[in-house]
C-alpha cells in the first residue's frame, strides 16, 4: 500500500544498534579494515547523514546496515532482526522488506523498464502484481516519472534513473532507506531534487533514513549526522 501520512510522529524507538561492529578484509597477507570498533544506535524516524572522505567507511558500514556484507566482530541489530544470529531465509526477508537500498550508479536492470525494474523487488517477494503495479504507479506519479513508466534506463536522465531507483527501494514498503552517494552521478539541481524527496520520506512519512556522502547536500536535512574517518567514528563533525 502507498505511504500514508502520519501527522503525528510516534515516540521514537531504537531501530539499530551497533556494538563494536567492525569489518576487516584480507587482503593476500594484507590486513584493510573497512569500519573498526562502531558503536551506534539510531533510533527510528531520524534521517542520518554519514560524513567521511572516500575510503572512510561509508560504503562499509551502509553494506552491513543492508545486510550486504558480513561483520569479522561485534553486534548488530536491526528493525529487529539480529543480524550475528540470522538464517539465509530471514536474511533474505530482511533484505527484501526491512531496508530499501539507493545507490550511486542507480543500480537499474538496463533490459527492463521502469515500471519493470520498480515492480521487480515486490514480484520477487511474491506480492500480487495487480497490487505491485498499483503502488509502482502511485510512486511513479509522486516521484513524476509516470509519463516514463515504459522507457528503458538508457533513456532516461540521472536524475529520472535515481528517481525509479527511489521508487524500487520504496515498493516493499521497507522500514529503512540506506542510500549511497545517492547524488554523486547526478547534477547540483538533480541531486538537490533527490534530497528533498528523501527528506520528505523521512519527514512526512517517518521513514529512517541513512545516507552516506561526502556531498554538503544533505546536510540542512539531517536530523543526526555523524563522521566516519579511517574507518572509525570521529568525535568532531566533518565537512567532507
Amino acid at each position: 500500500m502507498f505511504m500514508k501520512n502520519n501527522m503525528t510522529k510516534p515516540a521514537r524507538a531504537s531501530i539499530i544498534s551497533a556494538r563494536d561492529l567492525t569489518r576487516v578484509y584480507a587482503l593476500g597477507p594484507a590486513r584493510v579494515v573497512g569500519v573498526e570498533g562502531i558503536d551506534l544506535d539510531v533510533c527510528a524516524g531520524e534521517m542520518v547523514v554519514i560524513k567521511g572522505n572516500s575510503g572512510s567507511g561509508k560504503s562499509t558500514l551502509l553494506s552491513l546496515l543492508a545486510g550486504l556484507d558480513h561483520f569479522t566482530r561485534g553486534r548488530l541489530s536491526v528493525a529487529g532482526y539480529d543480524l550475528n544470529a540470522i538464517s539465509s531465509d530471514q536474511l533474505t526477508r530482511f533484505r527484501r522488506q526491512v531496508v530499501g537500498m539507493v545507490f550511486q550508479s542507480f543500480n537499474l536492470l538496463p533490459t527492463l523498464t521502469v515500471e519493470e525494474n520498480i515492480c521487480l523487488p515486490a514480484l520477487l517477494a511474491g506480492k500480487p502484481e495487480r497490487q505491485v503495479q498499483s503502488d509502482a504507479l502511485h510512486y511513479c506519479q509522486w516521484l513524476d516519472i509516470e509519463s516514463r513508466r515504459d522507457h528503458l534506463p538508457s533513456q532516461l536522465s540521472g536524475g529520472q534513473m535515481q528517481r525509479v531507483a527511489i521508487a524500487r527501494a520504496l515498493i516493499n514498503d521497507p522500514q529503512i532507506i540506506l542510500a549511497d552517494e545517492p547524488t554523486g552521478n547526478l547534477d547540483s539541481r538533480n541531486g538537490e531534487t533527490v534530497m528533498k524527496l528523501l527528506a520528505e520520506l523521512n519527514r512526512r512519512w517517518n521513514r529512517t533514513v541513512i545516507i552516506a556522502t561526502h556531498s554538503t547536500l544533505a546536510d540542512d536535512y539531517a536530523t543526526v549526522r555523524i563522521c566516519l574517518k579511517d574507518g572509525r567514528l570521529a568525535e568532531s563533525i566533518c565537512d567532507g
